[in-house]
């Protein structure tokens, strides 16, 4: 005969993640292909280890700083047409 499991008492628990995310960071349910993903922990297996959620978020960040770069430049350059010919 099987034991009875004990009653719990859930009346005081909270909702939400047992460890909250540290400040600054989000945690989130993402769909990545599995080659993405195969690729980023052999990149963090091959430097002796790591994280590579640590490694994505970088990735992210170099993507964001390469377009922000684009944008301005881009910017100048509409700017300064703008300005020769409205000067010209």
């Amino acid at each position: 005969m099987k034991e009875k499991k004990p009653e719990y008492d859930f009346s005081q628990g909270r909702r939400g993640p047992v460890v909250p995310p540290p400040p600054g960071k989000s945690r989130i349910t993402i769909h990545l292909d599995n080659e993405v993903l195969d690729w980023f922990r052999n990149k963090v297996h091959e430097a002796g280890g790591g994280n590579y959620q640590t490694l994505i978020n970088q990735a992210l960040r170099e993507y964001i700083q390469s377009r922000e770069g684009i944008l301005a430049e881009t910017l100048r350059r509409v700017i300064k047409e703008e300005l020769r010919s409205n000067l010209g």
